[in-house]
């Protein structure tokens, strides 16, 4: 409860801080009223709905402020989270009474939770974190807050006060897993107790206000069964991604923002044994991995003075003194390509990674590209044969016009012809229109082409299904 007690602390201090007019810590709208616009006076039923919506604000702000002043810092380090919020509610409902607030009941209830969840939580962001069905929230300055739901994006009714609301929130975030953000540190990325990523940037990077941005994860990871349920990829595609990760290829997985690229890598990393030692290494902590025997290791950013990072590359290498049986990068990004590259290719077999490309071929050039960021001068045929010997597939998911994820490329890396890397696509995906409604129609069809490492899952014992690469489509 330390923690807790240095929050309300440090928000009690920057309230008292404010100088003019008190800001407001309302989290959302209240909901409209029962006021009936007259046909004829159109403007003047919108004033007086924004009048008492400024009157809601201002009580509130004037109860916040009074509950900051009665909390006892010291009495509720002896509370339990649950405990503190109990008194909370007790607190405010004392208060209002005591203050004969002009609130009806429901405006009642939405003070006292907009207030509990300022100093217990995240405020105007609580509800959107407690709904299931938001992959992101997205936070630009404060009066406009967007979410992602269903793959659609959608504008909320939820708002900050001010920017130095929003501010708040963002420094309560980043805080908690020791980091700071201020005008010298005006970026951070950060995750919430959860595993949700949380990216930040404040003025004078964000010339509209501060922006907050947070990729949020299921409470509950999903499967396999999961995809399948959504049409992102069929039965036969399933089959093949999992025979590839129990015997042991390395799999680059490649798409663009919000494709769903994290999400597929934890669930063909559910297909790894839990005999294996598994070693993640990440720029900030996403991945969920089921199996019991996993060493985590996150990336650090330099600290006020420019020292004390500690990068990707830095982070590979060290693995490779772990006795990984795998290494599961989130990411591939910058010049640790080709650390990861020469493990592949020494010995730790069944390494999994993701890339932002658009194609597979996309995906094999970028691979090149960040070995030449690197400062490392390898001839193209050298860098290529190194590329074509550690990879053994490239699977590419995209996010399509509606929405929804579709993995639209298999490809395996056969080897080179002349200064070539050649492949051979077991599976794709083809759009072949849209309905009225909006939605992507489209064609999964194996190519016929049989993969060479088909005989290698034979020899693990993996028997793969009767005519599971003999052309056919299949419409979802």
């Amino acid at each position: 409860m330390g923690t807790l007690k240095d929050q309300i602390a440090r928000w009690n201090l920057s309230t008292k801080r404010g100088s003019g007019a008190p800001e407001s810590e309302s989290s959302t709208f209240p909901e409209k009223t029962d006021i009936v616009e007259a046909p004829t006076q159109p403007v003047a039923a919108k004033k007086n709905n924004a009048t008492r919506v400024d009157d809601f604000y201002a009580t509130k702000t004037k109860l916040h402020q009074k509950l900051l002043s009665r909390i006892d810092l010291d009495s509720i380090e002896a509370l339990t989270p649950e405990q503190l919020r109990n008194e909370l509610g007790v607190l405010l409902t004392a208060l209002i009474d005591e203050e004969a607030m002009p609130l009806n009941h429901q405006e009642r209830a939405r003070v006292v939770a907009d207030l509990k969840n300022e100093i217990m939580g995240l405020g105007p962001l609580e509800p959107l974190l407690a709904d299931p069905t938001i992959s992101e929230i997205m936070v630009n300055g404060h009066q406009n807050v967007y979410i992602e739901r269903r793959g659609r994006i959608e504008l909320t009714d939820i708002r900050f006060s001010d920017d130095a609301h929003l501010m708040k929130i963002i420094d309560k975030i980043v805080s908690r897993v020791g980091r700071r953000i201020d005008e010298s540190v005006p970026l951070a990325d950060a995750r919430l107790p959860d595993g949700s990523r949380v990216n930040a940037i404040i003025p004078p990077l964000a010339l509209d206000g501060p922006s907050l941005t947070i990729r949020r994860f299921a409470v509950v990871p999903l499967q396999m069964p999961d995809l399948l349920e959504k049409n992102t990829l069929t039965p036969a595609m399933a089959e093949l991604l999992s025979a590839l990760v129990k015997v042991k290829c390395n799999i680059i997985i490649s798409g663009g923002t919000g494709s769903g690229k994290t999400t597929l890598l934890n669930i063909l990393s559910g297909y790894i044994p839990q005999s294996e030692r598994i070693v993640t290494i990440e720029d900030t902590a996403e991945l969920q991995l089921q199996q019991d025997h996993v060493v985590r290791l996150e990336t650090r950013p330099p600290n006020i003075e420019g020292k004390g990072e500690i990068t990707m590359r830095a982070l590979v290498k060290n693995s490779l003194r772990m006795r990984p049986d795998r290494i599961v990068l989130g990411e591939v990004r910058s010049s640790e390509v080709i650390d990861m590259l020469q493990a592949m290719n020494t010995g730790h077999d069944g390494s999994l990674t993701t890339i932002h490309a658009n194609t597979p071929r996309d995906a094999m050039a970028r691979l090149e590209n960040l070995v030449g960021l690197g400062g490392i001068n390898l001839p193209s045929k050298a860098l290529r044969q190194l590329i074509a010997s550690s990879v053994q597939f490239i699977i590419q998911i995209s996010r399509l016009s509606d929405g929804t994820r579709k993995v639209t490329s298999i490809q395996e890396l056969i080897g080179m012809e002349g200064d070539v890397i050649t492949t051979q696509e077991i599976y794709n995906f083809k759009r072949t229109g849209t309905t009225p409604d909006g939605l992507v129609e489209g064609l999964f069809s194996a190519t016929g082409v049989r993969p060479k490492v088909a005989e290698k899952i034979h020899t693990y014992g993996i028997v793969l299904s009767d005519g599971m690469f003999t052309p056919a489509e299949v419409n979802l």
